[in-house]
This record gives structure tokens, C-alpha cells and sequence, in this order.
């Protein structure tokens, strides 16, 4: 049986035994992330006391609020004070958490008129070579990551039951996966 932490500012607990196994995977891999990124997309919560490290050294924590929570309940007045965004990000999440639906739906409804919801994460590789995409989803399994092939289907209907306008690419070779979902502005009343 695994043990939850309630303090993630959600209305569901989050599995302890998951945050650990992130933070061992990322302990000493947060050290070099800023300089590997480029080239080795994976990350988490010690990197979120690395963040807040890096934040404060630069005088810059008055303007930057981080908080971790679970995508899937994210509740923004409680842990910003504010109800909604005009843009938000998520960046190579998706695939890592097995409801990657839900947490597209949350931040869809966490929007503000004419909002925009960027996403990048792995692709399905289907332009790489073979043998090359073969290894590397074996690679990204080792730490538990499935790429969303159906990540552009998923949100072609959110767009077309939103009245959003879906922007979505497929760059190097279908390595990854970019998406910027902007839903309509609201109409002026007169």
C-alpha cells in the first residue's frame, strides 16, 4: 500500500512512493538539467527546489510563485490566489502521467478567454529510423515515459468542442511534439 502526501494544494492525494522514485531518478541529474535539457528532456521535483534556489539567488521571489500539485485537480485560487491563466505550460509531463487527458482538460478549463495552452513533449518518432525510434522508446520506457501519439487527436476534439484554434507540429522528425491550443476570446456585450 502506498503512502499519499495531501499537501499538493489538490483535492487528490498524491502517491508518496511516486515522488520518491522522481526524486532518486533526479536527485543529482537537477545539477546539470539547465545545460542537458537540450538534449535530455526528462525532470521533476527536486528540480522544483532547485528552481526555488535559483529563484531566490536572484533576488526574483517576489515575482515567481512555484508550487507542486497534481495536474489532474490543479486548483490555482488556492495556490495563487487567482482563477485563471493566459497562457500555460506544459512541457515534457504528458508523457509521464498516465491521465494525460485529465490534465489537458484542467488546464483548458483553467484558461481565460482567448488563453493558450502550450505543450511540448515526445513525439511518436514516426520519421525517424527504425532501429533509431526502436531504442529510443525503449529508452524513454526505462523511466517510465510513453509518448501520447494520439496527443493531436486528443486535442484537435477539445478545439473543435471549444471553439480554440489548434496550432500543432511535429519538429525533428517527429521526435517531438509542439501544440499552442488558444480558445476564443470572449465577445464584446454592447
Amino acid at each position: 500500500m502506498s503512502a499519499y502526501s495531501e499537501d499538493i494544494g489538490a483535492d487528490t492525494a498524491w502517491p508518496a512512493e511516486a515522488t520518491d522514485r522522481m526524486n532518486r531518478m533526479y536527485r543529482r541529474q537537477r545539477h546539470i538539467y539547465d545545460g542537458t535539457r537540450r538534449y535530455y528532456l526528462l525532470g521533476p521535483t527536486e528540480m522544483l527546489n532547485s528552481a526555488m534556489s535559483a529563484i531566490s539567488r536572484r533576488g526574483l521571489s517576489d515575482r515567481i510563485r512555484l508550487a507542486l500539485g497534481d495536474g489532474t485537480a490543479f486548483d490555482p485560487e488556492r495556490q495563487f490566489g487567482i482563477l485563471s491563466f493566459d497562457h500555460i505550460f506544459v512541457s515534457y509531463s504528458l508523457s509521464m502521467i498516465p491521465d494525460w487527458r485529465r490534465v489537458v482538460q484542467a488546464a483548458v478549463s483553467r484558461l481565460k478567454p482567448g488563453g493558450a495552452l502550450h505543450i511540448v513533449d515526445f513525439g511518436g518518432q514516426e520519421r525517424l529510423p527504425h532501429t533509431a525510434r526502436t531504442l529510443l522508446r525503449r529508452w524513454l520506457m526505462m523511466f517510465d515515459v510513453t509518448p501520447r501519439d494520439d496527443l493531436e487527436s486528443a486535442l484537435s476534439s477539445i478545439a473543435g468542442h471549444s471553439r480554440s484554434e489548434l496550432k500543432f507540429e511535429r519538429p525533428f522528425r517527429g521526435y517531438a511534439q509542439y501544440a499552442v491550443l488558444t480558445l476564443a476570446a470572449e465577445r464584446a456585450t454592447p
